[in-house]
């Protein structure tokens, strides 16, 4: 049985938010690692540029939001204090560790690795958490889904170069990571669900709370970019805050609202797919048979899963509206 969301969301709006989410996280690590060649940043440090970029982008988005509606608009339930606290520290904090361990696993087992653990491990974690925690059931369908998206994601990281060396020092960081984005969409899920929550104000809190975080580790490694190339460099840094980071996660937590945590975390697989495609079309990379097998592979399962979601909906949708009529 599917958990019903409590969101005044659509789910079919949910499963949208989620997907251009995804889409435009792949195009962060093709502006990094352009960003890498001549700015004189570090992941840290850009991870926390990045992260009060997007805040800063948020807040501005929020004050414009609320001068168009103005005061005639329904001011939105209640939501206990606490609870919000809540969901904004643990949120924030599990922000920063989620990006923070993966690049740590990325620089000591390198990127195939640290990349194939972190992405694998993560929808296993939230579909167990969601399961025990709201009581969220994948079923039959979205299992072999989850197992069919695990087997394309491998051989679309592991099937280029075979090179690819494992440290468990290395995989320990990843499974870090794996748990802090397991923290972040359980948290967002479980407190986020009702039609009242703001996904600006979530967001806008888990962002502040995560580049706090990340301040001292990114001073430590040094903040301030270098001179040569500085409006190239700027003009990178706003896109990654603009376009996968405000923009997409402030659609991701949105989606949450109606779109089930292990549903969600299998969706975000597309993130790979979108960086590979845009390393092939924009980068000089060669289209290899692992890569576009282990894309069609990745890309069916998520679709599987996709309409699956939208079935179980539309199925409670009936049944609710049989037992209210």
């Amino acid at each position: 049985m599917h958990a019903t969301p409590s969101s005044a969301l659509p789910v079919g709006r949910g499963l949208l938010y989620v997907t251009v989410a995804a889409t435009a996280w792949g195009t962060a690590g093709a502006a990094a690692a352009l960003l890498y060649r001549g700015s004189g940043l570090g992941p840290l440090a850009l991870t926390f540029w990045r992260t009060s970029g997007g805040l800063v982008l948020l807040l501005a988005v929020r004050a414009l939001l609320r001068r168009r509606v103005g005061r005639g608009a329904t001011p939105a339930p209640y939501e206990p204090l606490r609870r919000r606290l809540a969901r904004t520290v643990v949120t924030g904090i599990a922000l920063a560790v989620f990006q923070a361990a993966y690049f740590a696993a990325v620089d000591t087992t390198g990127l195939a690795v640290g990349t194939v653990v972190t992405m694998g491990a993560a929808p296993v974690l939230i579909a167990i958490g969601a399961r025990v925690m709201m009581g969220e059931r994948l079923g039959v369908g979205g299992v072999l889904a989850v197992a069919g998206a695990l087997a394309g994601l491998t051989v679309l990281v592991l099937g280029g170069d075979g090179a690819a060396t494992v440290r468990p020092d290395g995989v320990g960081w990843a499974l870090l990571s794996a748990a802090g984005c397991a923290a972040m969409t359980l948290t967002t899920r479980r407190l986020g669900r009702g039609g009242g929550n703001d996904p600006y104000a979530a967001t806008l809190g888990a962002f502040a709370v995560g580049a706090v975080c990340l301040l001292p580790l990114a001073a430590v490694e040094g903040l301030w970019l270098q001179p040569h190339g500085l409006g190239r460099s700027l003009w990178l840094m706003a896109y990654i805050a603009a376009v996968p980071t405000a923009l997409a996660y402030g659609l991701y937590f949105a989606g949450l609202a109606a779109v089930r945590a292990a549903t969600a975390s299998m969706i975000s697989l597309i993130e790979p797919v979108s960086a590979a495609v845009i390393a092939v079309l924009f980068l000089g990379e060669r289209l290899t048979t692992a890569t576009a097998v282990g894309t069609g592979v990745l890309l069916t399962a998520v679709a599987a899963l996709a309409v699956t979601e939208a079935r179980g909906a539309v199925a409670a949708a009936r049944s609710a509206a049989a037992v209210t009529g």
